[in-house]
């Protein structure tokens, strides 16, 4: 297979962004590519910051810069980061699997999947988190991904910027890529790199509006933001810096096991429907006042059909007999996964007393439910322009934190469902 070279780029543009397309001469593939991936591909910068809103792009854009090297370069080192194994594995992992599938590139690629590494014509891309900073201190490399940036501190920062030293033998430049959401005006981020004038450092900025790909449901959601909170409006939508106020829960934690299901007192699963929204499946487990939950589905654009056959792969056939506490707003949707043979229920809406009933327990969340996690970091009550705190919670990123409420609300308010064993 002969080495590539890049065509010519042919721009198209929109009202608020551009579409763009690179292709790749010998796999005659086709990335389209907005704004955003022309920034970070053109970038000289040492450090390329991208901070942005929900649905700019951002990740999507620099997944696409690194395949473009991945497949272009020569002799390419490119490590992509989060801070965690189950988070990477959870979704970054995810999104290039989606790309190169997307591009039909997949046979080319020599993939080792215990150990994380794709491989193409002796460019190398290895999937990693610094759960072990020591791991990194003995590799090179030449790109260096940082996802969800805000998770690492500064001197995770620091190591990995050290490793970006392996040669360049195509005369693309080493660098190092953080990008995230700006939910902490006061990070490290900020403070240290960019206010930095001594760090060889570009920003990036994006929002929604750099996005031409974003269903018209989910750009109205972000909009909506402007009138139900300010500082949400700032983060999520304008992708400025800001500082989340008044989150709803400070009652949890991230840990990387859980407990048997002998162990445990109760099990419950909640689900929250969507279709341009995510369908969320969260499974909760009970011991006392301690609550373990589990992701099990985050996913768009699934019919009930596709719903329930997933279901009937995530839920073992031993925890059918446990209760779905579901979204009460689609009762045929209901009836349908009970006629497919689950034990399910609507779920409560009452959200400020199931609130109060979630705030009752430790929860312990598992490391891999990314969205779970991010959806915590963030569920907030509103606050008025004047100020004033609200007793309703902000209505974004907030679809697993329904899913978890209809469980541990409706299905735990009288002890739950007792786990029985039979010898």
């Amino acid at each position: 297979m002969g080495r590539r070279s890049r065509a010519e780029l042919a721009r198209k543009t929109t009202s608020s962004a551009y579409s763009e397309t690179t292709q790749t001469e010998t796999l005659n593939k086709t990335i389209q590519g907005t704004r955003i991936f022309y920034a970070n591909q053109s970038a000289k910068n040492f450090v390329i910051v991208n901070r942005g809103g929900a649905g700019s792009g951002k990740s999507h854009a620099v997944a696409q810069v690194i395949l473009d090297d991945f497949f272009n370069g020569i002799e390419k080192k490119i490590l992509i980061l989060r801070k965690s194994l189950p988070a990477l594995r959870q979704s970054t992992l995810i999104l290039m699997n989606q790309l190169i599938n997307d591009l039909g590139v997949r046979n080319h690629i020599i993939e080792e999947k215990v150990h994380l590494n794709w491989y193409y014509e002796g460019n190398l891309i290895h999937f990693g988190s610094l759960d072990d900073p020591e791991k990194l201190k003995s590799s090179e490399w030449n790109k260096i991904w940082m996802e969800e940036a805000t998770e690492f501190t500064f001197d995770d920062f620091k190591i990995a910027k050290l490793r970006v030293r392996a040669p360049s033998k195509d005369g693309r430049p080493n660098n190092i890529t953080l990008s995230f959401n700006p939910i902490d005006e006061f990070h490290w981020i900020k403070e240290k790199l960019l206010n930095d004038p001594t760090q060889d450092c570009v920003e990036i900025v994006s929002t929604y509006l750099d996005n031409p790909f974003l269903p018209a449901q989910y750009i109205e959601q972000l909009e909506s933001l402007r009138e139900q909170d300010p500082v949400f409006w700032q983060i999520y939508a304008k992708g400025q810096w800001g500082k989340l106020e008044n989150l709803i829960y400070k009652n949890w934690d991230i840990i990387d096991w859980e407990p048997p299901v002998s162990l445990v007192e109760s099990v419950l699963y909640g689900l929250d429907f969507g279709y341009n929204d995510p369908s969320v499946l969260v499974r909760v487990m009970r011991k006392g006042k301690d609550i373990y939950e589990r992701q099990l589905l985050y996913q768009s654009k699934l019919t009930n059909a596709d719903l329930i056959e997933r279901m009937h792969r995530l839920i073992p056939q031993e925890e059918k007999r446990f209760m779905i506490y579901a979204d009460a707003a689609e009762p045929d949707r209901i009836m349908e996964i009970r006629r497919a043979g689950f034990r399910i229920k609507e779920a409560s809406k009452n959200i400020l007393d199931g609130i109060d009933q979630v705030k009752r327990y430790n929860v312990h969340i598992h490391a891999d439910s990314t969205d779970i996690i991010k959806e915590k970091r963030a569920y907030s009550w509103r606050k008025d322009r004047n100020g004033n705190i609200l007793d309703v919670p902000v209505d974004f990123l907030n679809h697993a934190m329904d899913a978890e409420r209809y469980a541990i609300y409706s299905g735990m308010r009288g002890g739950g469902i007792k786990v029985r064993f039979i010898n």
